[in-house]
Order: structure tokens, then sequence, then C-alpha cells
């Protein structure tokens, strides 16, 4: 992350959710308190029912806090909005639509309207048409546009979501463990596919994950999240290793390895005998 940037563009103030159950009230959070910069990558870790896609819905705006204001831009997150677009795991695209169109329909929804809506200006169609081919080339799926979601990889399909999130040129891309029902090589791939797209991009991005490496590698800042329920922010971890990076070089860096093993120690150390209750 750049020296100099905004270290509360996004802003999670005394978060907590408490959901409605049959058998009572669940605490999923409690207490979260989080400023992320703008142009920084922040990844939320944790086992799973730590509430990290809870956490990413929350900033997505799909849903409300029971207590506490999340806050984007220095306005308050009230619900979905275009300034932020959501990468989930499975891929979500309609299987009867091409790629291209596929990208196409959240470009003509953000960018496609009359008047203005959060800066952005209505665009003609040949500007929306160019904007989606842009978006898929950005991803490597120029030569897909006109295939289906049942003709390509799961990989291109991940590819094609990322595209679209993208293309509507969103304040904050949010992903939740969009690599994890990948393979290892292909997972590998999309990851240094990513940190090219954000570099470029310089966009600001909150991604959930399972996996330690991944978290090291793209991020600028890990948040380690507690067992749940009432789950909560345990430690944050700063990742101070320079950009570009590379999956080859950092194997064997000595810091790298630093960072990997005090993410594994918080998750199967001091986190681990509460997994087990």
């Amino acid at each position: 992350m750049s020296e100099g940037l905004t270290t509360k563009y996004l802003e999670i103030q005394g978060v907590a959710q408490t959901f409605k159950t049959a058998k009572g009230d669940f605490p999923a959070l409690r207490d979260i308190n989080l400023n992320v910069a703008k142009g920084e990558f922040v990844a939320l870790i944790g086992h799973s029912g730590c509430g990290k896609s809870t956490l990413l819905n929350l900033i997505a705006g799909l849903t409300t806090p029971s207590q506490g204001n999340l806050i984007c831009a220095n306005r308050e997150i009230a619900g979905p909005g275009p300034e932020r677009a959501v990468v989930f795991q499975n891929h979500s695209l309609l299987p009867w639509l091409t790629c291209f169109e596929n990208v196409y329909l959240g470009v003509e929804r953000v960018f496609g309207h009359s008047g203005v809506v959060d800066g952005k200006a209505k665009e003609d169609k040949a500007q929306l048409v160019a904007r989606t081919h842009a978006a898929l080339e950005m991803v490597g799926l120029s030569h897909a546009a006109q295939k289906r979601p049942g003709e390509i990889s799961g990989g291109m399909k991940q590819r094609v979501g990322i595209a679209r999130a993208l293309a509507m040129e969103p304040q904050v891309l949010l992903m939740d463990e969009p690599f994890g029902a990948l393979d290892a090589l292909t997972r590998a791939k999309l990851q240094d596919e990513l940190l090219a797209i954000v570099a470029n991009t310089h966009s600001t991005v909150v991604m959930v994950t399972h996996d330690v490496d991944e978290a090291v590698l793209l991020s600028d800042k890990i948040v380690m999240m507690t067992n749940g329920p009432a789950a909560t922010i345990g430690e944050v971890l700063h990742i101070y290793l320079p950009r570009p990076r590379s999956r080859v070089t950092l194997a064997d860096n000595p810091a790298y390895l630093n960072y990997r093993k005090a993410v594994i120690d918080f998750l199967y150390t001091r986190q681990a005998h509460v997994e087990k209750t």
C-alpha cells in the first residue's frame, strides 16, 4: 500500500450482527472496528462460522447491522450500491447469456440509466459495449465473449464474474472466497491475475479467504477473526512485502514465511481449542 492513502476510506464502527433463529437470537459478530484505506487489499480470514461472509455482506449492504455503522467514502452504507461490487464463490452467471451479455447486464444497470447516479454519467450503447469488451480483455477472456457459461471452465467463469464487477468501476471490490472451488493450479493462476488487475486498477479490495498463502500473497492487511459465535477481530496483521509480488520469489522469502507462520499460529494454536468445542 502506498504512503499517503486515505486511512479511513471504508470505516466499520462498533458493528455487531445478531440473527433471529428458531432457537433464539444468534450473535454472529460483535464489536467490529476496522478502517480500510483507499487502494488497500484486505483479507478476512478465520475458521468456518467466524462471520467472515457476514461481515462482507454488511459491507456490501446486503444486510443491516444490529449495532454500529459502516461508512464508505464518507457516506453511510444503507444498502447495495454500484460503488461496491461483489464477486461470490459461485460465479452467479446467467447460463442462457453469453459471457459478453453477463458482463453487459451489469454495465447497463450502472451506466445505462438516465441522468447521473453516484457520479456515473449515462453512456450510449456503443460506450456500454466498449466498456464490456474492455472488462473481458482485462481478465483475458476476449476470445470467449460469445460463449455461454456451460461452454467454459470454472476458472473462466470466475474471470467473467470479476470482469462484471470491475466493469462497474466500483470504489470497493468485495470478494467472497472467489477461488475456493477451483483446483490448485487454476487458483494460483487467478491469484496472479488478480494481483496484476489490482495493480492496474488501484482497486480497494476486501476478500474473504480460508487460504493462508492466498491471504499473505495478495494482501496489505490480514484481518484474523476469532471463532464464533459472537466472533470479533482477534488481530490485524500488516503485510509489508513490496509490490509487484511473485509467488516464486516469495516462496523462500523470510518475511513472507514469518507472516505465514503468524497467521497459522493464530488460526491453529490460539483459536484451535475453541473450534474443537
